[in-house]
């Protein structure tokens, strides 16, 4: 009836989330870093893409369970928040390890990135190469040199697609941060959402209020 309070509500669903859309791309972003630039051998390939894994999965897991437990759907959202800062360490090292920089959060770079508002790996990738086109391997601007003969390339040799690993691990770092604060801002709500609305228990003890003062006779 109208009015009534409903004993499971509805969502609209995870993958209408911005917070589950990014973590999506990181998980495509981080699968291609992994396979390009870390050893598919090793554990820390395994973790990364696995923790990337994770912040997309928690999401969704945490939506669908927002129906009957509230506090299952926080416990989950903050398991993807910590499976990304699990990701964000390990793309950090990477760079610390091999004397690459990580750029600071004031960078002009992020905020291109962020404004670029990315849907797809593909789309990261070319804004990837661009700024590489324009500042160079490590993404800061060129600085003007005496130009060196190009040595001929044979045809038996042919060249190794180009790698940018300190703009690539930058950029999946940059992603990382937004998906982080988009949990940040979800499990706000919901904490809010819970102290006003209580979890499933407390709604079943509404329907039952409601029911039995539907059946009791007019004063």
């Amino acid at each position: 009836m109208s009015g009534d309070t409903p004993q499971i509500p509805k969502h609209a669903g995870y993958r209408r989330l911005r917070s589950f859309q990014v973590a999506q791309l990181v998980y495509d972003v981080t699968a291609r870093f992994c396979g390009r630039y870390i050893d598919r051998r090793s554990r820390t390939h395994d973790q990364m893409v696995q923790a990337a894994r994770s912040g997309v999965q928690n999401i969704a897991e945490g939506s669908q369970a927002s129906a009957t437990s509230k506090k299952m759907e926080m416990k989950l959202t903050n398991v993807a928040r910590a499976s990304l800062e699990e990701l964000r360490l390990d793309d950090e090292d990477y760079l610390r390890q091999r004397g690459l920089s990580v750029w600071p959060r004031d960078d002009d770079r992020r905020a291109s990135l962020i404004a670029r508002r990315c849907a797809t790996a593909d789309e990261v990738a070319t804004w990837v190469a661009e700024v590489h086109g324009r500042h160079g391997r490590s993404g800061h601007a060129r600085t003007s040199s005496p130009s060196t003969p190009s040595t001929p390339s044979t045809e038996s040799t042919p060249s190794p697609p180009p790698t940018y690993p300190e703009i690539a691990a930058n950029a999946a770092l940059t992603l990382i941060a937004v998906a982080v604060s988009l949990l940040d801002r979800q499990l706000a709500t919901q904490a809010r959402a819970f102290e006003q609305e209580g979890g499933f228990t407390e709604r079943l003890h509404r329907v039952r209020t409601q029911s039995r003062n539907r059946g009791k006779p007019a004063p």
